[in-house]
């Protein structure tokens, strides 16, 4: 990851000389890569079955290592060919396989979406062409819980495509804790307009379109129906109807439980739990949460066994804290009361009322493990100082694996014993000592954290990685990495948050920085929301504060500043070259936004409201409005398969700055996503070559070495 010496070949210096981090090593070979260690249920389903014994209807031996265990662990749900469809769909040919008969079923007539076994272990249910089905094990039946699935029109039980990007899942059922119903969405996308894009796998190619429901634009008309199993009987969950979301859905766990339909209007500032009987459909509200701003979603919301109360987080106090109501409402408890933010749930002991969460706390950059009890009268940390601490709870609350690392140490895995809120230190289990010593041999260097003032009187987080060999008499070209979108951090103390990419940069002789720009995460609600209707605005100042800060730093040179960055980070990158023409010299964007108003409505609205009510706060952010500003050199970069990101907004870039009359550089991948890789066709390889690669040209000075990495034509010799 990290630096070399510029000075190698200066006979005075009585260095030894380090191995220089190649882009082969980091996107081919995997030199860098740590170690995995599983946790308490890794590699324990194996015993459970031969795979020789695992076989289709005609004898062939289903080789996969990709399956799901029942419940009850009687049967192995068994998936192959798996084809990824979006960020987290996708299909693929799936098997219930009978562990005391060693017999297996395929399941649909074709490749099928989310098998999953009911709480019973009795049946699966499972998406095939827009349609959601149920097998029942014990008479090899299949029925058809829907009927009127088509493509592009009706999806049964699978998430939209904005639904599945921005609410953050794409299974649209779920089963009830007893087994006695499913509960699952109708998208109705009808009147969502398509977006098209090329694939050039032909002579005469061939259009992919899809719904996208882009900003202010039509969304799909959202049902959630009530199957009953045994009955055979479908009934429609009652709400208000409108231009809303239903972003989740959740059982209750008591005796008879009820569906949890969480509604939100269009702003995403108004959240209501409905209380749904699964019999009638019929809905009372139990919870509500209004915010000036928005209201986050995420899966913290966790119904307890005792069937009468749920935890969930919320900022309502300024921070992500975690509360315990019950379902009558009658009893709202605040569980957590440090000002920090809450970053994951652990684990909930409702045995002995204990929940397990792990705050970013001491500073926002940090990760420790907390206990409190269910009535937050009792809190204690059980993890100590800074550093990023991922925990793994045992299913029975004895023990935890402790994932440790720092910005500069390699994840160390550590067990513990646990007694409620008392941990105790058992063994080292892994040390990644192989990853230490590569490190060693290629003279990674140190990572610092720095605070850089902004103009508006905040302290902006981040982190800085200098050259090899640095020189504080020598002034060294800066290249900003950075993403800064809603509730996001890169600047963290965690190892890997300067990748190994920042490090072969910093052994080339730049300082790489990266800033948590106004609008990231982990810092409370007001500065998390402050960018509500003018997404990019204090972003970009921010970003422009910190590079006019670094420039005035003696070691800097203010002439060969630039800024690299990614989807969100990307816009970020075309703000830089174009707002922030006069701090930075240069930009890459990759995948950029650059127009808010070619992006989809639930992400973009939750921030910006709709183009229709914030018409200023969508065009004067919008990178390509601003070309005519650009005085340093701009590379663009995009996949024309992009379903998340489209191509459309380089498209459209490029065609301002023609306009413009703006020189700049670009590069497409054909049928490539917003993700721009592969290994067995060498994308990665060739994207990350094609970057570093521009950015020693365009950035790089006198105390940087020039030469090019990859396999590039006419690579100009090395340089000092």
């Amino acid at each position: 990851m990290r630096i070399l010496f510029l000075f190698l070949f200066l006979p005075f210096l009585a260095v030894a000389q380090k191995k220089q981090i190649t882009i082969e090593d980091i996107y081919k070979k995997g030199t860098f890569r740590s170690e995995f260690v599983p946790g308490f249920a890794g590699g324990s389903d194996d015993t459970l079955f031969k795979a020789s014994d695992v076989k289709d209807a005609s004898g062939k031996i289903i080789a996969s290592t990709d399956f799901q265990v029942a419940a009850d662990r009687k049967r192995i749900l068994f998936f192959d060919g798996r084809e990824p469809i979006y960020r987290r769909s996708s299909k693929s040919n799936a098997y219930v396989y009978d562990i005391s008969t060693k017999k297996a079923l395929r399941l649909g007539g074709g490749k099928v979406l989310h098998p999953t076994f009911s709480p019973d272990g009795q049946k699966v249910a499972y998406v095939y062409d827009n349609n959601l089905y149920i097998y029942d094990i014990a008479s090899a039946t299949t029925q058809a819980v829907t009927t009127d699935g088509q493509w592009n029109k009706i999806i049964n039980g699978n998430c939209d495509w904005v639904y599945e990007e921005e609410f953050e899942f794409s299974r649209a059922f779920e089963w009830s804790p007893d087994s006695k119903y499913v509960a699952y969405y109708k998208f109705d996308e009808t009147n969502v307009k398509e977006f098209q894009f090329t694939v050039y796998d032909s002579t005469y190619n061939r259009q992919y379109g899809y719904k996208y429901p882009k900003a202010g634009e039509s969304n799909s008309k959202v049902q959630i129906h009530l199957y009953d199993v045994a009955g055979s009987k479908d009934v429609a969950a009652q709400f208000e109807q409108g231009d809303i979301y239903i972003p989740r859905i959740k059982w209750t766990r008591d005796a008879h439980p009820k569906l949890v339909v969480f509604w939100m209007n269009r702003h995403q500032n108004d959240l209501r739990l409905l209380l749904t009987n699964p019999a009638t459909g019929a809905a009372t509200e139990m919870y509500r949460e209004q915010n000036k701003y928005f209201v986050e979603i995420n899966d913290n919301w966790q119904f307890l066994k005792d069937g009468k109360s749920y935890l969930f987080t919320s900022e309502m106090n300024g921070f992500t804290q975690l509360y315990r109501y019950t379902l009558d409402g009658k009893q709202k408890v605040q569980i957590t009361k440090l000002k920090a933010d809450i970053a994951d749930i652990n684990g909930v002991d409702e045995k002995n009322g204990l929940v397990y969460y792990t705050l970013a706390y001491p500073t926002p950059m940090d990760r420790n493990l907390f206990v409190s009890d269910l009535n937050g009268r009792n809190t204690k940390q059980l993890t100590q100082g800074t550093g990023w601490h991922r925990i793994e709870l045992k299913d029975d609350f004895t023990q935890y694996m402790d994932y440790y690392s720092n910005i500069n140490t390699p994840q160390v895995v550590s067990l513990y014993d646990l007694k409620k809120d008392k941990a105790t230190f058992v063994r080292t289990i892994n040390e990644n000592t192989k990853l230490k010593q590569t490190i060693a041999d290629y003279g990674v260097g140190q990572v610092e954290f720095i605070r850089v003032p902004n103009s508006k009187g905040d302290t902006l987080n981040g982190w800085m990685l200098k050259p090899a060999n640095f020189n504080p008499s020598k002034k060294y070209p800066v290249i900003f990495c950075n993403y800064g979108g809603p509730g996001s951090q890169q600047v963290a103390n965690r190892y890997g948050a300067a990748s190994m990419w920042h490090q072969m940069l910093a052994q080339r002789g730049f300082i790489v920085v990266s800033v948590d720009n106004t609008g990231t995460g982990f810092r409370g609600e007001e500065f998390k929301k402050k960018t509500y209707l003018q997404l990019g605005k204090f972003e970009i100042e921010d970003q422009i504060d910190a590079a006019k800060y670094l420039a005035k730093q003696s070691f800097v040179d203010p002439k060969n500043v630039g800024h690299w960055g990614w989807s969100f980070g990307g816009f970020m990158s075309s703000l830089a070259i174009t707002k922030g023409n006069e701090a930075f010299t240069a930009a890459v964007a990759v995948a950029p936004v650059t127009s808010w108003r070619f992006y989809d409505n639930i992400y973009t609205e939750r921030y910006m409201r709709t183009p229709q009510e914030n018409k200023a706060g969508y065009d004067d952010n919008a990178p390509i409005n601003f070309v005519n500003r650009i005085k340093g050199k701009f590379l663009l970069i995009h996949g024309s398969a992009d379903d998340n990101v489209h191509f459309q907004n380089s498209t459209q870039m490029i065609s301002a700055l023609v306009k413009a009359n703006v020189d700049f550089e670009t590069m497409y991948y054909p049928n490539k996503n917003h993700s721009i890789n592969g290994g067995a066709d060498n994308t990665s390889l060739h994207l990350w070559s094609k970057m570093t690669n521009w950015i020693l040209d365009n950035l790089g000075n006198e105390n940087v070495d020039k030469s090019h990495v990859g396999n590039a034509v006419n690579a100009p010799k090395k340089q000092f």
